[in-house]
């Protein structure tokens, strides 16, 4: 089938989903949702795999005379995001199924979401599709709204809410960011299409439009000082919708960073430097506030923002590179960026499934008050195991081959530019040495605390594994994650395609130069192989003999102490409290504690209560909006309930229109 026709059928399923979907029996909603997100995927994925292959789509809609053509690109890059949405959309709806099983009460409720869910796919599609301003606008406000009322599906809490307010509040900010930089590009060039943008670029200064751009693209995507509404709404969202929206949502600010800096033309050494160092500083401070938050789905919120750092490194190596026409470092830094973000989408969705299977067990959010989970639920603690592995960067899963491009990038930029970008190279090296590390502790510390030890609390209900529908999209991520790790030269090589696609100065690249980093790849990916193999022998090996003696299970020995007790264990706040004080400047710690003085010999009973704020948001955004909301209170005389205080207005308003009108003023 023409590519044109696929689209317009993933239209119309999408739409006669939307219309159907309130209209069946309850039982059937979630998986009707889901079948009608794989027929979407389906009908978008194959004009996206033939893009991969070399077929663009190129389509003009018939517009206005002030619209003018609305033109649908598919190429390599919207492919590339496309197949990333589809896959993640139809593992988080597979998720859903099983997950939103409690929520069976209330009808209407998931009536909405599962209809919301169907939209919110389509609009990420289109958003990835359309290269027309005001048609890329729409789509992208309906991508907001739709995702807002899927964060607050517990609408009934206050706090859930609050976040979904503030998302609101913060996705349209973006939005007027994206509108005045269209404005800019349609007054200076005369159209709406996306070329226009590169036209622009090629007469203008480009550093202040594409500052336009990240800011709008930068608020989705979660770079600091822009990332304040993810740790909110992440924790609020059910766990199916936390999935998608760190796995996919976030991932379109990327591609519009990625779509824009393909087109610019000068000051690309510049832009490369600034975004490498906001990037740097985004995955610092996003790790260092995971280590330190016990709520686990905030605690994967905070890594969502390091992985986007991550990515935006990667970005700002390809602009560096671009910037001294080397040719190696654009292409490892933009495949680098590409690939960790599939990765990302994979590892991050399957551990916001797994931490939703331990809050549908135990419904808390705070690791505290849990510990031992690896007995009632040893499926679940296995696949949190192997994502935090892989989002720690470690070998043999995919996390480990992204992250290693772009550590060679840095590698190459340190040997082949000029000694005072070098430095830049150097640090930003060492900086994601930090950010690997700080990753290993803060898993270390969440898998420990979580699924490890006893139980710190006596919970309402026996934990146990949940069911079929909520493990099996978790198996198939890491089948996916496996495959990147074991096979990274084929993947590579894709990226690679895909740049040779979407890059304006492709035909200057020899892209044949680039055949020893794929037998690198294909090395790593042997060597994976090998250390898999390796652990799956130990194990069975381990258990092979294991299982011939009998298990003793007896308490561990406490250095003599006979009467252990459950808060004698580790938790998540004494595991990264050094590091917390360390890095107080930057992870604010509020607590309610009179510390005990070192000459205080018989110290009184005390209580005790803490909790983590984000650095910007006390620091700054809480400021401005209470200095605001002191400056409106001001005018509050004018909302006093007179009626005869209305009428005036009502008569002061007239008369302006009248005498403005009179003398020519409007």
């Amino acid at each position: 089938m023409d590519n044109f026709w696929l689209i317009v059928s993933s239209a119309i399923l999408a739409g006669f989903g939307i219309v159907s979907i309130p209209l069946l029996p309850l039982k059937i909603k979630a998986f009707s949702n889901f079948l009608f997100v794989l027929l979407v995927a389906i009908t978008t994925s194959i004009p996206a795999i033939n893009a991969l292959l070399g077929n663009t789509t190129d389509i003009l809609l018939p517009g206005s005379a002030f619209f003018g053509e609305i033109p649908i690109r598919i190429d390599a890059l919207s492919a590339w995001f496309i197949l990333i949405i589809n896959l993640t959309c139809i593992n988080g709806a597979f998720y859903g199924i099983g997950y939103m099983k409690p929520y069976s009460e209330q009808k209407a409720n998931l009536s909405l979401h599962w209809t919301l869910f169907l939209v919110f796919q389509t609009s990420m599609l289109w958003v990835c599709m359309l290269q027309h301003s005001l048609a890329f606008l729409i789509a992208w406000e309906i991508m907001s709204l739709s995702s807002l009322f899927l964060v607050i599906f517990e609408h009934e809490k206050k706090e859930t809410l609050k976040a979904g307010i503030n998302y609101m509040v913060q996705m349209h900010i973006g939005v007027a960011f994206l509108t005045v930089a269209f404005i800019g590009v349609y007054f200076s060039q005369g159209s709406f299409d996306f070329n226009a943008i590169a036209d622009y670029f090629g007469t203008n200064y480009n550093a202040w439009l594409f500052l336009l751009f990240f800011i709008g693209f930068g608020i989705k995507a979660g770079f600091i000082p822009l990332h304040s509404w993810l740790p909110h709404a992440h924790p609020a969202a059910p766990s199916h919708i936390s999935g998608v929206m760190s796995g996919v949502i976030v991932k379109l600010g990327i591609y519009g960073i990625i779509r824009v800096a393909l087109m610019l033309k000068s000051e690309l050494t510049l832009i490369g430097e600034l975004l490498l160092i906001i990037s740097i500083l985004t995955g610092l401070f996003g790790i260092l506030n995971a280590s330190v938050h016990r709520d686990f789905k905030k605690m994967l919120a905070y890594c969502t923002i390091e992985n986007i750092g991550i990515i935006g490194a990667g970005i700002g190596l390809f602009l560096i590179g671009a910037g001294f026409n080397n040719s190696m470092l654009m292409v490892i830094g933009l495949s680098g960026a590409l690939l960790h973000t599939l990765n990302h989408s994979l590892f991050k969705s399957l551990l916001f499934f797994s931490v939703g299977s331990v809050y549908k067990q135990t419904h808390t959010r705070d690791m505290e008050k849990l510990g031992g989970l690896i007995h009632q639920m040893p499926q679940t603690a296995g696949l949190f195991l192997i994502g935090s592995v892989a989002i720690g960067g470690l070998p043999p899963l995919n996390g480990f081959i992204s992250e290693f491009l772009i550590y060679i990038g840095f590698l190459e930029g340190i040997n082949t530019i000029g000694i005072s970008h070098s430095t830049l190279m150097i640090l930003s090296l060492a900086s994601l040495a930090f950010i690997g590390g700080l990753s290993l502790l803060t898993f270390t510390k969440t898998f420990g605390t979580i699924f490890l030890g006893n139980p710190r609390q006596e919970l309402h209900i026996q934990p146990s594994e949940v069911s079929l529908w909520m493990r099996a999209p978790q198996y198939f991520i890491v089948a996916i994650m496996l495959s990147i790790g074991l096979f990274p030269q084929f993947y590579f090589s894709v990226t690679l395609q895909l740049i040779q696609s979407v890059l304006p100065a492709s035909s200057q690249i020899n892209f044949q130069d680039f055949n020893p980093m794929l037998s690198l790849m294909g090395n790593v990916g042997k060597y994976s192989m090998l250390f898999l193999v390796l652990l799956v022998f130990i194990y069975f090996f381990r258990n092979y003999f294991v299982k011939r003696h009998p298990i003793q299970k007896t308490e561990t020995w406490g250095c003599g102490y006979v009467a252990p007790n459950v808060q004698m264990q580790y938790s998540g706040k004494s595991f990264s409290k050094s590091l917390g004080k360390l890095m107080g400047i930057v992870v604010n710690e509020k607590k309610k504690y009179i510390e005990i003085e070192a000459g205080e010999i018989f110290p009184q009973t005390r209580s005790h209560n803490s909790h983590f704020v984000d650095f910007f948001e006390n620091s700054i955004v809480d400021k401005v909006t209470k200095w605001l909301l002191k400056f409106l209170n001001y005018f509050q005389f004018i909302q006093n309930g007179k009626v005869q205080m209305y009428v005036i207005y009502g008569i002061f308003f007239i008369l302006m229109v009248f005498f403005g009108t009179l003398f020519n003023l409007i």
